[in-house]
């Protein structure tokens, strides 16, 4: 499956951003999702999970609350809501799955298929 995350931006604090993640090939459904984030200089951190079908999603504690994983499976299209942002949420965002059919997970060696990146900037 390859990926591509679009949506960021620049944003005050306090506002919203929607991140979108679009997949290409075949069983979009049968992969789980993961969306993390990365700033110069620290290691790329688990932001948010999605299971298969959309009934089980997992969260950050830095983001539980403000944030809103979801999926389209019809649209091979993976969302993140992000609420009431903050200037620590800049960051580079990337999507990302695990081995088809393998359940989600907050560790980042779990995931193989990475999209390429999208940048949110949170002013302050």
């Amino acid at each position: 499956v390859q990926l591509q995350a679009s949506g960021g931006g620049l944003v005050q604090a306090g506002g919203s951003l929607r991140l979108s993640c679009a997949a290409s090939g075949r069983a979009f459904s049968s992969y789980a999702l993961g969306w993390f984030r990365q700033t110069p200089g620290k290691e790329r951190e688990f932001v948010a999970a999605i299971s298969w079908s959309g009934g089980t999603t997992h969260y950050a504690d830095s983001v539980e609350g403000r944030f809103t994983i979801s999926r389209n499976n019809a649209k091979n299209t993976m969302y993140l809501q992000m609420n009431s942002l903050k200037a620590e949420d800049t960051a580079v965002y990337y999507c990302a799955a695990p081995p088809q059919d393998n359940p989600w997970s907050i560790k980042l060696n779990a995931y193989v298929y990475w999209g390429q990146g999208t940048q949110v900037t949170v002013s302050s």
